[in-house]
């Protein structure tokens, strides 16, 4: 069968499968259609990539990728829907691919079970459509944040702690996470949610408007959040926006970038400083 604008047909199980989707205007199954060729980078397997990874999979996008290197704790069980208390000690990504399977057998799961650093990121998002960054620390944050820029993907971004969420989607053009915070915190400022908490629910709340974003993106429709962050106050259930205006002085994407290839995030975040690394790799010879 041929395939329409160079999307394949939809199969009859498909049809039933999407049936909410296809009576929608403005999703259709051109809509639909757009999902499932679509491919989704989903970059942590925890709080916030559970509910994202979760409802992208069920939404019918073609092929999620899922980059994760840990394993499944209890305490993780409070908040990250992907795992099971059968799942407590194995790995994060596998556990992922089963549950996504099991709500979606058609999905296609492709599992990173690495750290994401300076020397795979490139190669891994090239291969993808979508980026979503779901990481807790700051040095993923930036990390991601410059290798979705200089790969030309857009980055759907989002953040939790305690009451507290925010998101928004990076565009290349329409500025970047570098725009709004231009250095990182000094290191132990910012607490992260195994020192600070996080309510159980947010990262369902926060997680569910990242993939909506997704979804818009995937399919073309709709206003995103791109030149826009989204503030969440659980606790008051307060929402406002900020705008986000591309800084023509940012080191990434501004007028004369300094930032044209990606670095060590752990030394840029103070994590590590410079010597420590000379003499890890001194210890490595």
């Amino acid at each position: 069968m041929s395939k329409t604008n160079g999307l394949k047909p939809l199969t009859p199980g498909q049809v039933q499968r999407y049936s909410r989707h296809l009576i929608m205007s403005g999703v259709g199954s051109a809509g639909q259609r757009k999902l499932i060729a679509s491919r989704v980078l989903v970059v942590g397997a925890g709080g916030l990539g559970s509910p994202v990874a979760l409802y992208l999979a069920l939404a019918g996008v073609g092929t999620i990728g899922v980059v994760d290197f840990d394993t499944v704790d209890v305490s993780n069980l409070q908040r990250q829907i992907l795992h099971t208390d059968a799942d407590v000690g194995r790995s994060k990504v596998i556990s992922a691919k089963e549950t996504l399977e099991a709500h979606n057998p058609e999905v296609n799961v492709i599992l990173h079970e690495e750290p994401i650093n300076s020397d795979n990121a490139l190669h891994i998002i090239t291969d993808y459509d979508i980026v979503v960054n779901g990481a807790d620390n700051f040095a993923t944050r930036y990390l991601v944040n410059d290798a979705s820029y200089l790969a030309g993907k857009p980055l759907v971004d989002g953040a939790i702690l305690v009451f507290d969420g925010q998101a928004a989607t990076y565009q290349p053009g329409h500025g970047c996470y570098r725009c709004m915070f231009p250095d990182p915190p000094p290191p132990g400022e910012v607490p992260n949610c195994a020192e600070a908490g996080v309510i159980g629910a947010l990262p369902g709340l926060v997680g569910s408007i990242q993939a909506l974003e997704v979804i818009k993106l995937a399919m073309g429709i709709g206003e995103t959040l791109t030149s826009r962050m989204l503030l969440i106050d659980a606790l008051e259930m307060d929402f406002r926006e900020i705008k986000i205006r591309r800084n023509t002085d940012c080191k990434l994407c501004g007028d004369t970038p300094e930032v044209t290839e990606l670095i060590d995030y752990e030394i840029f975040c103070g994590i590590l400083p410079p010597t420590a690394i000379e003499e890890q790799m001194v210890s490595a010879d």
